[in-house]
């Protein structure tokens, strides 16, 4: 009991004093391992390797080292200039073409983070000039940034498989229903706002010669997705394969098509994605010294255990893992989370009747809504990094779109069909 205490106290301790929560993670799995017995701590370098040791997490890297690339060559814009044709012409068109350009980018990057940073430095000013307030434009990009890690390829969806042995390929076709749904429900909330707020006027009426001219133009940027989607859904290729092309695909469309990428730009992207790639793989890493820990100390059957002594009912054990998760996320980093609470939540999800597939979808939408609140939200301090905008103005904007995608959540926590409809569809 009293390591359980000395671990508690050394992980919420150490985040508070700041130091950066992989390495929180660490010593706090290292000071749990001490307190076994010292002759425990030569495990804690198996276990770091054991952690990492996935072929799945290769894909990881890839996938945002192709989000990098297409950025930085400027290909994405072809997706951006695709969204605003077909839904710009719609009062507070620029919002809603700001969201639909958010799932067009999910299915390259798998990242809420390159979603923010991308649409931060190129939307937000552009709907800054189109009359909405740069408040509102962060909040609509925060919302709609978290699409990313719900619609395929979700970085989330291949730590979630690798650790807990669920088929990736399953996961990805899980989370395009719900990734779609909360576009359009956050449409749904732009189009509440555009009276109340006095959105700007959109851009005339819908125009099949605009749709078919912005898609000439970002055909490149749009195949890559359908690719990578329809690549792993068919079984023609694994995740990590599919990133790998994907990068080619990247290098070859902004290097030798549209010529963007210099050698100055190629460098910047790797150095950009091994930073990105290092900060996840330590915290998972870490996380495997503290899971182990924790696995040997029965600490996830404790867990459940005291759950399952709460209510036997299904709905209500459901509502406590979803409450759970959106308490932690508020304060933890969501790759940490995931890797330490998946394996102590999803034995439970299987305990009372839910398919791996639909409690990992449920897992991971709710984390990935803590990446936009207060006072940890990443979406949130890198959109107020990038535009100026002080995270007190783009959270109280964002309150109603929060708000929506925890309806959002909800649904997709109760009705098991809205989430395995695809897969089953696929036979996954």
């Amino acid at each position: 009991m009293m390591g359980i205490v000395f671990v508690t106290v050394a992980f919420f301790g150490l985040l508070a004093l700041g130091m950066p929560v992989g390495f929180s993670i660490g010593v706090a799995g290292m000071i749990g391992i001490f307190d076994m017995g010292p002759r425990f701590l030569s495990m804690a370098p198996d276990r770091v390797f054991a952690g990492l040791d996935l072929f799945p997490f290769l894909a990881m890297p890839f996938f945002i080292l192709a989000g990098e690339i297409m950025n930085r060559s400027g290909i994405t814009q072809g997706l951006v200039r695709l969204a605003d044709a077909l839904v710009g012409w719609m009062r507070g068109g620029m919002a809603h073409s700001n969201m639909v350009a958010s799932v067009m980018f999910a299915g390259i990057t798998g990242s809420a983070t390159a979603d923010a940073a991308a649409f931060g430095n190129t939307l937000v000013p552009a709907m800054q000039k189109g009359g909405y307030t740069r408040a509102y434009a962060c909040a609509v990009t925060a919302a709609g940034s978290i699409i990313g890690p719900t619609i395929p390829p979700s970085t989330l969806a291949i730590i979630y498989g690798s650790i807990m042995g669920v088929s990736i390929a399953g996961l990805f076709a899980a989370g395009i229903l719900p990734g779609l749904l909360i576009c359009a429900i956050c449409m749904g909330v732009i189009a509440l706002h555009a009276k109340r707020k006095n959105l700007p006027e959109g851009k005339g009426r819908l125009q099949l010669r605009n749709v078919t001219q912005a898609l000439r133009e970002g055909f490149l940027a749009a195949l890559l997705p359908i690719f990578i989607l329809g690549s792993i859904l068919g079984g023609w290729a694994t995740p990590t394969e599919a990133a790998a092309v994907a990068v080619a695909y990247a290098l070859f469309v902004g290097g030798v098509i549209y010529r963007a990428l210099s050698w100055r730009d190629l460098y910047e992207v790797a150095l950009r994605t091994t930073r990105i790639t290092g900060v996840i793989f330590l915290i998972i890493a870490s996380a495997s010294i503290l899971g182990w820990w924790m696995t040997f100390n029965r600490i996830p059957q404790a867990i459940a255990s005291g759950l399952l002594t709460v209510s036997d009912n299904p709905q209500v054990i459901i509502g406590l893992i979803l409450l759970l998760l959106l308490v932690i996320g508020l304060v933890m980093d969501i790759n940490a989370t995931l890797i330490i609470l998946a394996p102590v939540l999803a034995p439970l999800t299987l305990q009372i009747g839910m398919e791996p597939g639909h409690a990992g979808i449920m897992i991971i939408l709710a984390l990935n809504i803590s990446l936009m609140t207060p006072p940890v939200g990443a979406c949130l301090f890198v959109l107020a990094s990038v535009t100026g905008e002080k995270v007190e103005g783009i959270t109280r904007e964002l309150w109603p779109f929060i708000l929506a995608e925890v309806a959002v959540l909800l649904l997709i926590a109760f009705w098991p069909d809205l989430t395995l409809f695809i897969p089953r569809l696929l036979g996954l």
